[in-house]
């Protein structure tokens, strides 16, 4: 493990928060924290927690010794000083003579002895960090530490490894009695200069900030030395030269995969349907996919005991509220049987979803019936020949199930390659995953309406498209821009936190690409948003037909193009789905010299009813925005101008005039095609924004 403390880097953090009013101790602290956080194989996800006992002063000008620790919803790798909030210190170390506390006075205690009242909750091992009496004190779930731990004699062989250099705790849920055993175990073993929490994390202690920060990365790197000695002994236990590599177990071995696999992209949205949760009629409770491959994923997910290891629970207690106990495990899937692998994964989701209610059931009923049942879908999907999947709510959520199945990866691993993966008992994960507490650290936030869903925006890098993008990021969607500038298509997909997929959609093999790139990326497509078109001008009689092909290759078919691919995903899924176009009045209002971009439009119309009448029975819908004189977008300032001076008024008159006396702006145009997403129950549909213009309204 990496030693990357620096003096210069620490004196200059040192300057930077103390120029902001924070004391010395608190900016170390703030440092070393980030230091341990941007390391994902110690901190991953809001994992661990760190503290320092200081002294500041409160309102009054006294005095008061306090503990500055982690709070909730911080991330150690991002961490400020406020995310480190300060708990009267004697009043929570007197709680140590107590014998029992509940969870709920446990939080009350230490919320009334903040100093600030509107800091974060103390983290839920507050009262461990308080007993203790060391100044600086970290904490991680370090993956070498893990993996010593989770397996049949880690205690052992954590003792071999650590002697009486670290304590050693039995596995306790976090929390008042977890504090107290520690601070027993601390006192039989004073010259201890951390803690092993088995089944659970480390602990190491310091008199500064880098004592306590180079006593974890030298405690975790005995743990990867002796894993790094054990992939050199085979599992006859024959010590192998050294040089010879990686000795897998025969568990990881390799099974005989059945023919050639099918691509991720055509395995995907068949397990984004499966994954569906039906709530009324046509209305589904949707998840978002994140995959993962990689070679030590592939080992993994390819080893001939998969169904052993990889249902024996997560590396971590904490992994449990964001992963569920266990990932469900799926048939290898191959190019040729797609139909049967759907069958087969339909199976292994019943049994998964029934395995789960028994669990709740059993144990709900061990704590005498007191939890309320949590959602039985799996949040990480393991597929033999491909990879694995993080299913959520949202890409970050699918993200992070994804990042900490590949932490239970590595852990698993590696205590195979010693003897075998053993994590905590199925009512101790239950404890924890149930655990309001634990609950806690997810949020309670109202989701928004197109929360779930994924959305699609073809010339999505400027104008009504990037307007577009905002708008439906507002609501809650996750969002692909597709766009020939790879510039604008990048700003927009930053600026709502989605990807961008550069596409000429006048050519279907870079609109299946990009189709596949956001199927890969989120799991499938739920909206369509077919904006990308182009002006052409000319008098119909004398324009050249290159130029009319030409027209009709952006503005009629590159809509079909991205329509059939759209929805050859959206059957697969089998929740239904939307396809908006973006229209133009000139479809129902031609203007003079402007045949060359009218009648695709018109023939693009004609598109999406026929699209609303062939698939409705699909239950995806099909609408249109008819839009016209908007400022951006196909509606040049240079073009304003030459329609305005043809007509003999003001650039701003030539804007404003319709019926409302109004300029219609790229945001109105998206709240048209935002609106018509949130409609369940209208397809064929027209919705003209153009502030008013009889001559273009549908009849």
């Amino acid at each position: 493990m990496e030693n990357r403390w620096s003096d210069r880097d620490a004196e200059a953090a040192v300057e930077r928060y103390t120029k902001q009013g924070v004391s010395y101790d608190l900016a170390l602290r703030t440092y070393s924290t980030r230091l341990l956080g941007s390391e994902p194989r110690l901190v991953i996800h809001g994992g661990g927690n760190t503290s320092v006992k200081t002294e500041v002063h409160d309102a009054t000008g006294e005095s008061v010794k306090v503990l500055c620790v982690k709070g909730s919803g911080w991330d150690m790798a991002t961490i400020e000083p406020a995310g480190l909030p300060a708990v009267r210190l004697q009043p929570l170390r007197r709680l140590a003579d107590l014998e029992t506390l509940t969870d709920e006075a446990m939080v009350n205690l230490q919320r009334v002895n903040l100093l600030d009242a509107s800091a974060p909750n103390p983290s839920v091992e507050t009262l461990l960090h308080a007993f203790l009496p060391f100044k600086y004190i970290d904490h991680t779930h370090a993956n070498a530490v893990l993996a010593l731990t989770d397996q049949p004699n880690g205690e052992l062989l954590c003792r071999q490894i650590y002697g009486e250099r670290m304590a050693l705790v039995p596995y306790i849920m976090p929390g008042f009695q977890l504090a107290k055993r520690a601070l027993a175990v601390f006192r039989q073993h004073p010259e201890a200069q951390g803690m092993i929490l088995l089944k659970h994390g480390i602990f190491t202690f310091g008199d500064t900030a880098r004592q306590a920060y180079e006593r974890m990365l030298e405690m975790v790197t005995l743990a990867e030395e002796r894993i790094a000695e054990a992939k050199r002994v085979s599992v006859a236990g024959v010590h192998l030269p050294r040089g010879m590599g990686h000795q897998r177990p025969k568990a990881l071995l390799p099974v005989r995969l059945p023919g050639a696999m099918a691509r991720v992209a055509q395995v995907v949205p068949l397990l984004r349907g499966l994954l569906a949760m039906a709530e009324g009629p046509g209305n589904w409770r949707r998840w978002v996919l994140d995959f993962r491959a990689g070679a030590a994923v592939e080992e993994f997910v390819n080893g001939q005991d998969l169904a052993r290891y990889s249902q024996r629970g997560t590396a971590t207690p904490d992994h449990v509220i964001r992963t569920k106990r266990l990932p469900l495990l799926l048939p290898p899937p191959t190019a040729e049987g797609l139909s049967g692998f759907a069958a087969q994964a339909r199976t292994a989701l019943e049994a998964y979803i029934a395995a789960y209610r028994t669990y709740f059931v059993d144990n709900n009923e061990r704590v005498g019936r007191t939890k309320k049942p949590l959602d039985p879908m799996p949040r990480v999907l393991l597929v033999p020949g491909l990879g694995l999947f993080g299913v959520g709510a949202s890409k970050q959520e699918a993200r992070i199930a994804a990042d900490l199945a590949e932490t239970n990866i590595e852990v698993i691993t590696a205590a195979e390659t010693m003897d075998a993966f053993e994590s905590i008992s199925a009512a101790d994960a239950f404890d924890m995953e149930y655990w309001s507490l634990e609950q806690a650290k997810l949020g309670k936030t109202a989701a928004k309406p197109l929360a779930r869903h994924v959305v699609v925006i073809t010339g999505g890098g400027s104008g009504i498209g990037a307007a577009t993008a905002l708008a439906f990021r507002a609501e809650g969607a996750e969002v692909a821009v597709l766009d020939q500038g790879e510039a604008a298509a990048g700003k927009v997909a930053r600026q709502v936190g989605g990807i961008s997929v550069v596409c000429d959609v006048t050519d279907p093999e870079q609109v299946a690409a990009a189709f596949d790139r956001v199927v890969e990326a989120f799991g499938g497509v739920d909206i369509v948003v077919s904006n990308a078109g182009g002006a052409w001008q000319g008098r119909i009689g004398d324009v050249d037909n290159a130029i009319l092909r030409q027209s009709f290759e952006l503005n009629f078919w590159a809509h079909q193009t991205v329509a059939q691919r759209a929805v050859a995903i959206m059957r697969a899924q089998a929740t239904g789905g939307c396809l908006l176009f973006n229209a133009s009045k000139q479809a129902l209002n031609p203007g003079p010299d402007f045949g060359p971009y009218g009648l695709p439009k018109a023939a693009m119309l004609a598109l999406m009813r026929q699209y609303a009448l062939d698939h409705g029975r699909d239950r995806i819908r099909a609408n249109a925005v008819n839009a016209d004189r908007v400022r951006t977008g196909l509606l040049t300032p240079q073009l304003a101008t030459e329609r305005a001076k043809a007509r003999g008024v003001s650039v701003e008159e030539y804007m404003a005039g319709n019926l409302l006396g109004l300029e219609v702006t790229v945001e109105d145009v998206a709240r048209a095609f935002v609106h018509l997403a949130l409609s369940p129950t209208t397809t064929a549909a027209v919705l003209t924004v153009d502030g008013g213009n009889i001559a273009a309204a549908v009849r």
